[in-house]
């Protein structure tokens, strides 16, 4: 290896480290909270950071709400087309909602 070899080699590993660095300072998580809204009254509001169960009764059924490592998803609806169960995870860009039990779950995104 030449001596510009080793320059290059070593600024590359350095910006890695750095992007590395911010991404896990700027980027995490903690903050954010959870919002759970019932026939669009706010239900409940939870921190994302803390593993949690939630049972969601609403006027027309129930949800079951995890909040586990970091993220937020229904498990169980008590609706016939369990398509907030296959939504997935709630994110900045997705909520999950529950049209049959009125139930909306959003993020809110922490400063």
């Amino acid at each position: 290896m030449k001596k510009n070899d080793i320059i290059l080699l070593c600024s590359v590993l350095l910006i890695a480290a750095i992007a590395f660095f911010m991404g896990t300072v700027l980027l995490d998580g903690s903050g954010d909270t959870v919002v759970v809204a019932v026939n669009g009254a706010e239900y409940a509001r939870l921190p994302l950071d803390e593993n949690t169960e939630l049972l969601i009764q609403a006027e027309n059924g129930t949800n079951k709400l995890i909040i586990k490592d970091g993220e937020a998803y229904i498990t169980e609806a008590s609706c016939p087309d369990k398509i907030c169960v296959k939504t997935g995870k709630v994110t900045e860009m997705r909520s999950v909602v529950c049209l049959p039990n009125k139930v909306t779950v959003t993020l809110e995104k922490g400063d």
